[in-house]
């Protein structure tokens, strides 16, 4: 009772006081509403207030005044699980606003998750992490690099490796179609793992089977696994590639909007980059990589599976990846060669000093494959169509991006700007969506995709992942030229209620957790 008493009786201050308050900001909620003038008071990990908090007193302050301040950012396409060991605080993704990264996409993840969740509890990094669980990696786990259906056997058991994925933590199913050994897969195969993806609160996204001549098909597929499978499905880094198919986003939206009106939840994630990026056997067809690397090494040896493979290389070149020209085929890196890194498939061609066309570039990139691993940025992707896909209501922004060491290599910028560029090119400088749908976008959005109850949105109750950022400032500045250049604009990241960045300057503290999928045990 006296307890109680005391507490009644004490100042309303004191009462009221935070750990962290933010203060004068213009307040973007992350669902989409208008931005509205607020402070946000915060305690331990949480906001526990949204309001006129004037006469509050808190341990650390933010004067927002003239600034932004939005959910931190959720990165739901990542690849920095490898770069976070050698880069724990993963300053490139905090620099645009990023608080939240999820691994395991294109079909590749850890296997088995926990061992790897239970790592990053053990080595805090600065930035929260979940993962899906990959097809591909699942079915390399069972049948290995073979170019044929799964048995019944083998099926059931990939049904228990994705179970246990998603009792391990995974956040859903991600698919790698296009790549081996998951191109091996009939859709079929898909749907019976979606199907027990679904149940457990989890949802599909995919690196379609075809993102050139063939992405009709692909997003049909996509669609359909989804839809049979029975749970919500996702076009991941959705573009269209090659120029002849230039446009076609035109129907590629329409089937989506298509078969959301026929009941199925399907969405789509993009990066903001005329240019994807991926290893250098994208050029090189499926069927030759069955096996791996060895077997793929022996059927160049022999006259007549070269030439079909050359064939297919060059056709790549002239009206897929390689979108017309051997110079739009930039090397990232090369395992076997660093000096490679920045180099396009005409410019070492031109080295070995043969002329620059389709059949010379196609033997420089078997001469790069046949040494072994690289990775290429691809020029062949049109500036429309981009903007056509953001501007669907049912897409959200992604980086398909890693978390490089600076001045190592020369990863695609989408690494370093992604998000900062959609705030500072598609919403401030070209009208393309307004900020607050950009920040719904990242957000919000991905948010309730993940089945991230208390992330994405700012209201009371919610994580206090925050950015605090000048909206007249913020851009990308990272190049294809000159990638290793931060964004600039992001003041102040909060990541579970502590400071990742600090006026413009990565903290020592790692507040980065393990998020665990809808179904963890």
């Amino acid at each position: 009772m006296r307890l109680a008493l005391l507490y009644l009786l004490l100042p309303l201050a004191v009462l009221a006081q935070y750990d962290v308050l933010i203060s004068n900001g213009k307040v973007y909620d992350g669902a989409a509403n208008p931005w509205f003038y607020a402070d946000i008071g915060i305690k331990g990990d949480t906001i526990v207030a949204i309001g006129k908090l004037t006469s509050a007193t808190a341990t650390q302050r933010i004067d927002a005044r003239g600034m932004a301040v939005a959910p931190g950012f959720i990165d739901i396409h990542s690849h920095g699980r490898s770069g976070l060991q050698s880069v724990p605080t993963a300053e490139n993704y905090l620099r645009e606003g990023v608080t939240t990264i999820i691994e395991g996409p294109d079909g590749n993840s850890p296997l088995p998750l926990k061992p790897f969740f239970d790592k990053l509890t053990a080595h805090p990094v600065s930035i929260n992490l979940a993962s899906f669980v990959g097809h591909g990696t699942v079915r390399s786990h069972v049948m290995g690099l073979v170019n044929r259906q799964a048995t019944p056997e083998e099926l059931d058991n990939m049904r228990e490796l994705v179970r246990q994925a998603m009792v391990d933590g995974a956040v859903g199913l991600s698919t790698g179609l296009f790549y081996v050994p998951a191109n091996y897969a009939n859709t079929e195969e898909v749907i019976a793992l979606a199907k027990v993806v679904g149940p457990m609160g989890g949802f599909h996204e995919s690196h379609m089977r075809d993102e050139a001549d063939n992405i009709l098909d692909a997003v049909r597929e996509t669609i359909r696994i989804g839809e049979e499978g029975g749970l919500p499905t996702q076009i991941t880094h959705h573009k269209i590639i090659g120029t002849r198919n230039w446009g076609r986003s035109v129907e590629t939206l329409k089937l989506v909007e298509e078969a959301r009106a026929r009941g199925v939840d399907v969405s789509i994630d993009q990066y903001p980059y005329t240019a994807s990026s991926t290893g250098i056997a994208a050029l090189f067809p499926q069927w030759s990589q069955e096996g791996g690397q060895k077997s793929l090494v022996a059927r160049l040896s022999a006259p007549v599976s070269r030439a079909k493979i050359k064939a297919e290389i060059m056709s790549n070149l002239e009206v897929g990846r390689g979108g017309g020209d051997p110079k739009n085929v930039v090397i990232v890196n090369c395992g076997f060669d660093a000096s490679l890194a920045g180099k396009s498939l005409a410019d070492l061609t031109r080295e070995r000093g043969v002329p620059v066309n389709f059949d010379n570039a196609a033997e420089t990139a078997i001469a790069l494959q046949t040494k072994g691993s690289c990775g290429a940025v691809y020029h062949a992707i049109s500036e429309p169509d981009v903007e056509r896909i953001m501007k669907s209501p049912y897409t959200m922004i992604a980086s398909d991006g890693d978390i490089p060491v600076f001045g190592k290599a020369a990863p695609h910028p989408r690494s370093y700007g992604t998000f900062a560029r959609v705030l500072g090119v598609y919403v401030r400088e070209r009208h393309v969506i307004t900020m607050e749908e950009a920040i719904h976008k990242m957000s919000g959005m991905p948010a309730a995709r993940l089945n991230l109850a208390d992330r994405g949105l700012l209201k009371p109750g919610m994580k206090a992942d925050i950015v605090v950022f000048d909206p007249d400032k913020v851009i990308d500045k990272s190049t294809f030229e000159n990638p290793h250049q931060y964004s600039v604009g992001f003041r102040d990241v909060l990541v579970n209620g502590k400071f990742a960045l600090r006026d413009d300057a990565v903290t020592a503290d790692r507040p980065g957790r393990v998020l665990y999928g809808p179904a963890h045990k």
